[in-house]
């Protein structure tokens, strides 16, 4: 860096100096009442940055609460749809064993045999079958009443 590169370096800053120092003089000063005003300002400013700051931590909360919610709802609502689904494999299990059974009997009356055994695994295939329906039908009905019980709830706490 040269001497005339420092020098004119020196005289920018000096000049940029006077310029800051001739704007500080026109800024008028605040009075005394001023300053308790502004001061006032600041705290009330202070207090609504505060009752902000409490307001998203309660948003964020009640948030946090709500998703916590329907994440027990959406492991229960799986949970139910995973019974339900036994269930209708027992029911369609079911409903096989039932016809192999039926067709067991009618091959079995075609041919003019009688034959008891076959009468009383297509009997038993049927009350499996029953069985199996019943549970089915309970899976949703628990599923049904999973849903209904917060709607109950919330109409009781009105």
């Amino acid at each position: 860096m040269g001497a005339d590169s420092a020098s004119e370096l020196e005289r920018r800053i000096a000049a940029a100096l006077d310029r800051i120092a001739a704007g500080l003089e026109r800024t008028p000063r605040p009075q005394a009442g001023e300053t308790g005003q502004l001061r006032e300002a600041l705290e009330a400013e202070r207090s609504a940055n505060a009752q902000l700051t409490e307001r998203v931590r309660a948003i964020k909360e009640r948030q946090e609460s709500v998703v916590a919610g329907l994440e027990r709802r959406l492991a229960r609502q799986t949970e139910l749809l995973d019974v339900q689904g036994l269930e209708l494999q027992r029911l369609k299990k079911s409903v096989i064993q039932l016809r192999e059974a039926n067709r067991v009997l009618r091959e079995a009356q075609e041919a003019g045999l009688a034959d008891p055994a076959a009468i009383n695994r297509s009997l038993q295939a049927e009350v499996e079958g029953l069985r199996a329906t019943r549970a089915a039908e309970i899976a949703e009905l628990d599923e049904i009443l999973a849903e209904l019980r917060p709607l109950v709830g919330e109409g009781g706490d009105a």
